[in-house]
């Protein structure tokens, strides 16, 4: 078993550059084997689950390379993609295979694929996917764990979200950006995710209008072609970064990040007492000691994200008072709770809420990262920690976050890996 090992009680100094979106890139590769001709993206996030959907363009033909001077560009060549089933593999080890739903859907008129894996949350059904495909003329079969969807032709629809689902409103984009006519999607979800996809859609020649906004128009087309584009930062990870260094650092920068897009968070830390000071693609923070406690709750863009939920509560375990923290997006995002009080948390759960009790004492030890940004929380935690933490399932880590040893290391923390018997 490989481990993530960090001493804690090292103050963290100095700039960290965060990377191009995560929740943008999944979506993006799938939907570029829309095009006819080859797709670049630019400054790809050096992450597992990158490699997973490389893999799953190989499987059905296409290739992908990393490309450029530093390799941080990504081609994707879906010249000679077939309609192959992705019933296992990579498509069972991560979220976002569902994109390519939508993606074949759009190319062949017919997709069987195996329901997709990643973090578990909580229920995360994905029926409003499978309603907007039915409202774009497909018929769809579950048996088995396998979906099967097959449409004669795509003619766009009005498809109202029950929710605003971030996965739902870009499948949707991404098979519609190829049907028959307009499609209107009603209170789709607002995310930057959703106007980064819209941008690459419409640089292959799709057209669509609104993306942003509560109502998406996509106007489809017969053919799409490859492009270039550049993916925006990555909000959750520049979050999780800001949380880290308000709970751990002295003074460090976090540079290439779109503050717009994280208006709510800064918010909350400088209700908290955080010292944060606000540039144009940048903030700083600087580390104190006095912060105080806080209640909030997680909501839809452009509200508190639930993907840093977690980080914001290790750093609720340093400030003063009780804090309530309601997740209203996902049921069970709170399992890191029971490893951060093994650490000497005082945390206690109640169905969707946390109620963290503060400040506490931490120290080192064994623990689980259950889920990606558990995985992000419990980092934080051990930077804080007395002694030594060893953090287990790093591959939830390696999907979200590239080079965090390396990241972290330069703002100096003690953090490696090793290997060990389990």
């Amino acid at each position: 078993m490989e481990l993530i090992k960090i001493e804690g009680g090292h103050p963290l100094n100095g700039t960290v550059k965060i990377d191009s979106a995560k929740n943008s890139t999944v979506a993006l590769i799938p939907a570029s084997i829309l095009a006819e001709t080859p797709v670049i993206l630019e400054n790809i996030p050096k992450i597992v689950d990158v490699n997973r959907l490389g893999e799953m363009i190989e499987q059905l033909g296409g290739s992908y390379k990393y490309d450029g001077d530093d390799n941080e560009d990504f081609l994707i060549d879906p010249t000679a993609i077939k309609n192959i089933p992705l019933i296992d593999g990579p498509v069972t080890k991560l979220r976002a295979s569902y994109y390519f739903l939508g993606a074949l859907l759009a190319k062949f008129k017919e997709v069987k694929i195996g329901m997709p894996g990643g973090c578990y949350l909580g229920p995360r059904p994905i029926d409003l996917h499978l309603k907007g495909f039915e409202a774009l003329g497909a018929t769809v079969e579950q048996d088995g764990g396998i979906i099967h969807m097959k449409a004669q032709r795509l003619k766009g629809a009005k498809i109202y979200l029950d929710f605003p689902s971030v996965g739902a409103t870009i499948n949707i984009m991404i098979a519609a950006s190829k049907a028959e006519g307009t499609t209107v999607i009603e209170n789709a979800a607002k995310e930057p995710e959703i106007v980064d996809l819209s941008n690459l859609l419409n640089n292959m020649g799709a057209n669509i209008r609104g993306a942003g906004t509560g109502e998406i128009r996509i106007q489809g087309v017969d053919r799409l072609v490859g492009t270039r584009h550049a993916i925006i930062p990555d909000r959750i990870e520049a979050g999780t970064y800001i949380a880290l260094a308000a709970a751990a650092g002295e003074k460090v920068k976090i540079d290439n990040i779109i503050p717009h897009h994280l208006e709510a968070l800064i918010s909350k830390l400088q209700e908290m007492g955080v010292d944060i000071d606000v540039d144009t693609d940048s903030v700083t923070v600087r580390g104190r000691k006095d912060i105080k406690s806080v209640d909030f709750k997680t909501s839809i863009y452009p509200g508190l994200a639930t993907d840093l939920q977690q980080p914001l509560v290790s750093l609720l375990t340093q400030a003063k008072g009780v804090g309530k923290v309601e997740d209203t997006i996902y049921s069970d995002r709170f399992r890191n709770c029971y490893e951060l009080n093994k650490m000497g948390a005082n945390i206690d759960v109640v169905g969707r809420t946390a109620i963290i009790s503060g400040p506490s004492k931490m120290r080192g030890a064994r623990v689980m990262a259950t889920d990606l940004r558990a995985g992000a929380s419990l980092v934080i935690a051990a930077l804080l920690a007395e002694g030594i933490t060893e953090i287990g399932n790093t591959y939830h880590i390696d999907r979200g976050y590239s080079n965090i040893e390396e990241k972290l290391s330069n703002l100096g923390a003690k953090i490696w890996r090793e290997r060990v018997d389990e």
